[in-house]
């Protein structure tokens, strides 16, 4: 998918309403929409449509993690659904992500379209050494982010989701046409969350990200557009 924009906004709303509206507003200032559980579990695959019908990419953000046969049927069903991309977790092993990749390069195929991005999920950008301790992981969230990043490239994957902290790291072990996609972007206007492992939108670009996942500081934000456009000057 080419990206002159590399802003993914996070339409992290409870109603399909607000999602539309949000991204009708907003949808020349960005490259790209995120839609997650929240907003699909209440709307569903029609919000995916209506998204895709505006002419926007979708990034469907479902975090498959079951055994391969599933995490296949579930990725070649959201190709169906025409999304851009879409996620899966790495700690479901080898097997599984060279289902996903298959299925999604296979189904495309079928259907004469480009395969969508299937991205590796590491460790999630809440969790921190003491999270990884409590379940018994290697207790070092670089470490296990490496690790299962480098586990994904083997088996297939194209991009990776990872931390605005890990990106350096990740950069100097992965080939380079991988793609990182990168949540726990912040202005610093907004409140502190339970987002732990954070940077500035021109701070993750800099370290060597692909694209930005945005939420809060452009949906929360007065002037939604405003805020995009702002965010895309600071890093153009």
């Amino acid at each position: 998918m080419a990206h002159k924009n590399p802003i993914i906004v996070a339409l992290d709303v409870p109603s399909a309403e607000q999602a539309l509206k949000l991204a009708e507003q907003i949808a020349p200032a960005v490259g790209a929409f995120k839609i997650g559980k929240e907003l699909f579990v209440s709307a569903g695959p029609h919000i995916v449509k209506k998204i895709r019908a505006t002419g926007a990419s979708v990034f469907l953000d479902l975090k498959f993690h079951d055994i391969p046969n599933t995490v296949a049927k579930a990725v070649a069903a959201a190709v169906r659904l025409d999304v851009q991309m879409t996620t899966i977790h790495t700690s479901g092993g080898s097997e599984m992500m060279r289902a996903a990749e298959t299925s999604a390069q296979d189904t495309a195929k079928s259907l004469g379209r480009p395969a969508p991005l299937v991205l590796g999920v590491t460790v999630l950008t809440s969790s921190n050494n003491e999270t990884l301790a409590e379940i018994g992981c290697e207790a070092d969230t670089e470490k296990q982010v490496l690790r299962l990043a480098q586990l994904a490239v083997k088996s297939g994957l194209r991009g990776l989701v990872c931390s605005p902290l890990e990106i350096m790291a990740l950069r100097k072990i992965l080939p380079a046409h991988i793609q990182l996609v990168t949540p726990g972007i912040r202005t610093g206007a907004e409140k502190a969350d339970d987002q732990k492992r954070t940077l500035s939108p021109r701070e993750a670009m800099q370290a060597g990200a692909s694209w930005l996942v945005i939420g809060r500081p452009i949906y929360a934000a007065e002037n939604p557009r405003a805020a995009a456009e702002k965010i895309l000057e600071s890093i153009s």
